[in-house]
């Protein structure tokens, strides 16, 4: 296969995974409003799981603000609210922003219309009256809590009292991790028994992250994890239309929310802690949504307390970090419908990093790893390419004698192909494999956070953002006109036009590329060009 054939497969391929992300974006929700009340969670008075939260049919309204505490650590900064206790702010402080390098990055935040907060409480049967849940008044001491030097952990303790029950919630941040420990102390006060369970959610909008480019897809919303169900992504429409099927109970698992590069996630304390927990999504109205836990209900006796743990993972998906936590946390790095093959490649990938402590150099050394590997196959398609531009000359010939007539054309050339020994589809082997490679590597460039904000040299900052330059794309251009130069000519006009134009229609392509994808492009195009070059200069000396 020629490069004409090169490009118009690629092409197709990439027009394929446009209109994949075309109809994603297409198929993202619309805003939901509603004008009831949310109700709280409910559970069944027994040591059983609690009973699923209903589906809100309306909106919680705006987050009110009480005081607040900042925690400070090596690499996040929390913003704790004493209405509810939530966790209404989270930045992590070695991330910059979405398309503003000089500001952090935001995980959590609470601002009209963009909430995103983590939020837990209790529920209860409602005849008994409401339990501290996520709208009770905490008491916290406000102010600003700094990690200090030497130290591995820092905490703060907030306290309310409803319904004669006590809830104590502690939280605790380590150094050099975006794992938050919570843990609770639920005492009754009250001179009857109590029947209460905990339940844990996130509250988030429906819109993309911030500042993220619209030209390429990736998934936002929730998704819940058990051994049974396993990975599952849920969308956004789909909770506001009720067609979800996630009110679910199982012994193991979790719930997050998943973002482009980043995650959070209501986690047990241990990996394998078997405790049966059921899990929920819902719509709060106003496009909001929850997705959370409830863990199984317990009763309590006048005096007598309860001590509960959980986590919460907030931060980047980074492989080596996530994995640990719990079974299933891998699946949130999306690497598309090829993770087969993105998933080993990133291995590889990360592997020659450590080696070589530069991502862009990485995809360099990988690129010709590739070429490498697949040199035997692209050998032969460009020998192939070598004799069918050889014959240039003598099959234009046949097409100028027999033009008028195609089967005898096609006779003739099928004849000349034969005695030359040239198969015209024998190129079409490697370029079959490179393409799953191309889409696979493409998916792990995007979907890799060790990526983000990853710089390679002079101008290229970012390897998961487009050049903001272009250079690269133009520079991919050129080397495609010398790969066609190297090639044979089309024999139709028409086609040889179309092919004259189509590096510069292809580059456009890559303008909204990561950086990092076209990096590899590139090389690969060199590679390609210095090989074919070589055999164009072995097959003209054997004239």
């Amino acid at each position: 296969m020629d490069i004409q054939r090169l490009v118009a497969a690629v092409i197709f391929s990439l027009s394929l995974l446009w209109l994949w992300e075309a109809w994603q974006q297409y198929n993202q929700p619309t805003p939901v409003t509603a004008s009831a009340t949310a109700e709280l969670p409910a559970v069944v008075p027994q040591q059983a799981p609690a009973a699923l939260p209903t589906a809100a049919p309306a909106t919680e309204g705006q987050l009110q603000s009480a005081a607040q505490a900042v925690i400070e650590t090596d690499i996040l900064r929390a913003v704790i609210d004493a209405n509810g206790g939530d966790i209404r702010e989270l930045v992590l402080t070695r991330f910059t922003a979405n398309g503003d390098a000089s500001k952090p990055f935001t995980l959590f935040e609470a601002q009209p219309g963009r909430n995103y907060v983590a939020q837990s409480g209790l529920a209860e049967p409602t005849s008994q009256g409401l339990l501290p849940h996520h709208k009770t008044r905490f008491e916290l001491v406000p102010g600003t809590y700094r990690l200090e030097q030497g130290k591995d952990q820092i905490s703060l303790t907030l306290r309310a009292q409803e319904g004669g029950v006590e809830l104590q919630k502690t939280y605790v941040f380590k150094r050099g991790s975006y794992v938050i420990e919570m843990r609770e102390q639920v005492v009754n006060r009250a001179s009857a028994a109590v029947t209460a369970s905990a339940y844990y959610q996130l509250r988030r909008h429906g819109q993309p992250p911030e500042g993220e480019s619209k030209m390429m897809y990736t998934f936002t919303g929730p998704a819940i994890y058990t051994e049974a169900g396993k990975f599952q992504k849920v969308n956004f429409e789909d909770i506001a239309k009720s067609k979800t099927d996630h009110a679910t109970s199982a012994q193991d698992g979790w719930a997050g929310m998943v973002q482009h590069h980043f995650v959070s996630a209501w986690l047990m304390p241990t990996r394998d802690d078997a405790t049966q927990r059921n899990f929920f999504t819902r719509s709060l109205g106003n496009d909001e949504y929850a997705v959370g836990m409830v863990l199984p209900g317990f009763t309590l006796q006048p005096g007598e307390q309860k001590q509960l743990a959980m986590r919460l993972y907030a931060g980047p998906q980074e492989l080596e970090m996530i994995e640990p936590l719990a079974n299933g946390m891998q699946f949130v790095v999306d690497y598309g419908w090829l993770t087969v093959l993105a998933s080993p490649l990133f291995t590889l990938l990360k592997w020659i990093h450590n080696l070589i402590p530069n991502w862009g150099w990485a995809i360099i050394v990988l690129t010709v790893l590739i070429k490498g590997a697949f040199y035997p196959l692209s050998a032969a398609s460009y020998k192939s390419m070598a004799k069918m531009r050889k014959l240039a000359p003598r099959l234009q010939q046949i097409k100028e004698r027999y033009g008028d007539d195609r089967q005898k054309l096609h006779e003739h050339m099928m004849k000349i192909y034969q005695e030359e020994k040239i198969n015209p589809l024998g190129g079409c082997l490697p370029i079959l494999v490179q393409i799953p490679v191309f889409i696979a590597l493409y998916w792990v460039l995007m979907g890799a956070v060790e990526l983000r904000q990853a710089p390679w040299a002079l101008w290229i900052h970012d390897l998961s953002a487009s050049d903001p330059y272009y250079i690269l794309p133009v520079l991919m251009a050129i080397s495609m006109f010398i790969q066609q130069k190297l090639s044979p000519a089309p024999a139709d006009p028409v086609q040889a036009k179309v092919m004259l134009y189509m590096p510069l229609i292809f580059s456009v392509f890559f303008f909204f590329f990561p950086a990092g994808l076209v990096l590899y492009w590139l090389v690969n195009n060199l590679l390609s060009i210095l090989q074919q070059w070589r055999i164009n200069q072995v097959i003209e000396r054997a004239r």
